[in-house]
């Protein structure tokens, strides 16, 4: 009687191996239903990182989503050195007229 117990525990720890493993049919796919942060389109100020709250997961944060915000300000700051750049050849000032009857 022994046997035919641990022969059925075998086969019912081997079922459940392989339906974990999906052997018996497809595992559906993942759904990610954690909350995305709240920002508001364009560029971001120092108010909307501060407000900035990302879903919490196992080991931390979820990184998709600090990924995806360090990408956007990433680009955002990099556009910032560029419009400066503009804006300062935009407005150069105009040369100073030296008087001629002044000394230094």
């Amino acid at each position: 009687m022994v046997w035919v117990l641990s022969a059925v525990v075998i086969v019912i720890i081997g079922a459940a191996v392989m339906a974990a493993s999906g052997r018996f049919g497809a595992v559906p796919p993942l759904v990610d239903d954690r909350p995305a942060p709240d920002l508001p389109e364009g560029d971001l100020g120092p108010d909307d990182l501060r407000s900035a709250r990302f879903a919490v997961v196992a080991r931390g944060y979820s990184m998709a989503q600090v990924d995806a915000m360090m990408d956007r300000l990433a680009s955002q700051l990099g556009q910032a050195p560029a419009e400066a750049t503009d804006q300062e050849q935009e407005e150069e000032p105009a040369e100073a007229v030296e008087d001629p009857g002044k000394t230094r």
